[in-house]
């Protein structure tokens, strides 16, 4: 059963678990933007996209180009989620994924990690 929750209360569920990456990683993301939407239009259940090009991928010639973005997508995570404490892990869990993409850290070795 999926868990109702407002936008306000998800978004700063996201925001609680930006706080908790570690302030080396936080201060080591660069050019990216993190956005509350309620579904991917194209990939309807999926929880969470990275959108950009990955630290680990830039070159000297990187500049000048739009923010990366990183989507966290509320309702397919509340439509996985039983409870209230479901979502706050789920979001965590979504938050730090994307947030590994934009370190160049793929799916295989995400799920690797426990964090897929």
């Amino acid at each position: 059963m999926a868990v109702e929750m407002t936008l306000l209360r998800f978004e700063e569920l996201v925001a609680d678990a930006l706080d908790q990456v570690p302030a080396q990683f936080a201060e080591a993301m660069d050019n990216v933007v993190v956005l509350v939407e309620d579904r991917n239009p194209e990939e309807p259940e999926i929880l969470g996209l990275y959108h950009g090009i990955a630290l680990t991928e830039r070159m000297a010639d990187y500049g000048g180009v739009l923010p990366d973005q990183i989507f966290i997508y509320r309702e397919p995570i509340l439509a996985i989620c039983d409870t209230d404490d479901d979502v706050v892990e789920e979001v965590v869990i979504t938050v730090v994924h994307e947030i590994a993409h934009h370190f160049g850290i793929d799916d295989a070795k995400l799920h690797e990690l426990g964090w897929g």
